[in-house]
């Protein structure tokens, strides 16, 4: 992959700031795209996006009026959009309020939504783009604990598939990437090495990986549509 192979591309990275985010944004810059980030924490955004010349947005998309801020701003439909925001509190079904459940699918499900159903007109206009979600192990499998975040991981599968079949021979390209547990800071207060059933974090993905499977993905000829990714550690 040459350093110019996005060169004249854009891209937007939600969830840009830490993370699998980070490391997507990471690549892309690296190899010539041109991105917009967006993330909660406004000075961690900042320093990010400092550091690879990128715009940044400060967005919390549990939050709708946040999302069309964000969307205004954003303005003409980027080449390339990374749903990566993810909201990830394991807890037994009931222990699971309501409220926890709408939040897992407002972060989860409902934002990327929102912005698909913003831009796919434009990018439709257009006759490209590339969506890229990013999903889970949890959205194909079922684990303990995982009530919220399985279901909303589950119906970004399902978003995917819709969009697949409806968007096969308009230009546009749409991808899942499920990886396995990934070493990030989401893991930081849920300390899965000590807890029976979790995968210890020397034992997870790294963030590089998932964004190698993006860049992967965009980086296909027009006519190739890379629509499914799952990762695991070998």
């Amino acid at each position: 992959m040459t350093a110019a192979s996005l060169a004249g591309r854009t891209a937007v990275v939600t969830g840009g700031s830490r993370g699998i985010g980070l490391a997507v944004a990471e690549l892309l810059a690296a190899n010539g795209a041109r991105l917009t980030l967006l993330a909660r924490d406004a000075d961690a955004l900042g320093r990010v996006a400092g550091e690879l010349d990128a715009r940044a947005i400060p967005c919390d998309v549990a939050n709708g009026a946040d999302i069309d801020r964000a969307l205004d701003a954003i303005g003409d439909a980027p080449d390339i959009l990374v749903n990566n925001a993810g909201l990830f509190q394991p807890r037994p079904l009931d222990d699971t309020s309501p409220a926890a459940l709408a939040a897992a699918l407002d972060v989860n499900l409902v934002a990327p939504f929102r912005f698909v159903h913003a831009i796919l007109p434009r990018m439709r206009a257009r006759g490209s783009g590339d969506i890229i979600s990013i999903g889970s192990i949890a959205d194909h499998q079922a684990f303990p604990g995982n009530a919220a975040y399985g279901a909303s991981k589950h119906g970004l599968r399902a978003l995917h598939e819709v969009m697949r079949t409806e968007l096969r021979g308009t230009g546009i390209r749409v991808t899942l990437i499920s990886p396995g547990p990934v070493d990030t800071s989401l893991w930081d207060e849920i300390d899965p090495d000590s807890r029976e059933g979790f995968t210890p974090r020397s034992r997870m993905l790294s963030p590089n990986a998932v964004a190698a499977a993006v860049l992967f993905a965009v980086s296909q000829p027009r006519d190739v549509d890379v629509e499914l990714v799952r990762l695991s550690r070998s």
